[in-house]
């Protein structure tokens, strides 16, 4: 098993993918490109973009991430399993 940082550019759109472009979380067809949205339900969707609106808006959130801002890449939890062909 080896991990897989994320890049904070990556072009795919899975949920991890906006680490450090957090605005794309408040379009919709982003959100509904991403599973995650789905499960959390329409009202928790709903508050979590109102928050991060009003976060990314006043730069809270940039205030308590600011270790993340300069960033290339980070490790999220993905992990690449390899399996042993012998």
């Amino acid at each position: 098993m080896e991990p897989v940082s994320i890049p904070f550019d990556v072009v795919d759109g899975f949920f991890h993918a906006y680490w450090r472009r957090l605005e794309a979380y408040l379009r919709e067809p982003v959100r509904r490109g991403c599973s995650v949205w789905a499960r959390v339900g329409e009202l928790a969707e709903r508050r979590v973009v109102t928050a991060l609106t009003e976060d990314l808006d006043s730069g809270a959130w940039a205030e308590r991430n600011v270790e993340l801002l300069d960033l290339e890449s980070i490790d999220l939890g993905a992990r690449l399993l390899i399996a042993d062909a012998a």
